[in-house]
């Protein structure tokens, strides 16, 4: 593969997509909605102490901002092949294709992991105060889980992306410490 890919970022992909990126652009991908739903069992948690990490979760007339990040076509094949690792370490995610609609008005299609609902990683929707409990004591491979939702957090803020459920858990999170 000689040619560049796009794929949507709404977690650690912005702060640590891996890859060489030549090209952001903010995005809105509809249906979808940004959530700790899904238990991280390798990079941020363990089996016998799984942390939460963010994922896709369909829902219709719900919407996800994030960012469009465009691969270097010389390095895209292995690109591809270093995120997939990463992203289906566990086949928790489904890679897929998605429509976003970018800040300009212009569309572009681009790889998205969504969560798989049937996975055993999966989790449905946690009160904040559960999930701040998790995420505060969790830590796996990458870190710890405390350090996954800062660092998205800062980016969010950097990058001008308002979520204000993260922005609470966080704070809850933080108060914890």
């Amino acid at each position: 593969m000689s040619k560049s890919f796009w794929v949507f970022g709404y977690g650690s992909l912005l702060w640590n997509p891996g890859f060489e990126v030549v090209e952001r652009r903010l995005a809105l991908l509809r249906d979808f909605r940004r959530s700790f739903c899904m238990r991280s069992i390798h990079h941020r948690g363990t089996p016998e102490r799984p942390g939460l990490v963010l994922a896709l979760d369909r829902q219709r007339g719900a919407w996800c901002r994030g960012v469009a990040l465009k691969s270097a076509p010389s390095g895209a094949e292995k690109a591809l092949k270093l995120l997939r690792e990463r992203e289906l370490i566990s086949y928790a995610y489904k890679e897929e294709i998605v429509s976003l609609e970018l800040d300009d008005g212009q569309a572009l299609e681009a790889i998205a992991y969504v969560v798989d609902r049937q996975h055993s990683q999966y989790c449905e929707p946690l009160s904040l105060s559960r999930q701040a409990s998790i995420i505060g004591e969790a830590s796996g491979k990458r870190g710890t889980n405390r350090d996954y939702l800062r660092n998205t957090v800062a980016k969010f803020n950097e990058l001008g992306i308002c979520d204000s459920e993260l922005e609470a858990l966080h704070e809850l999170v933080e108060k914890r410490a």
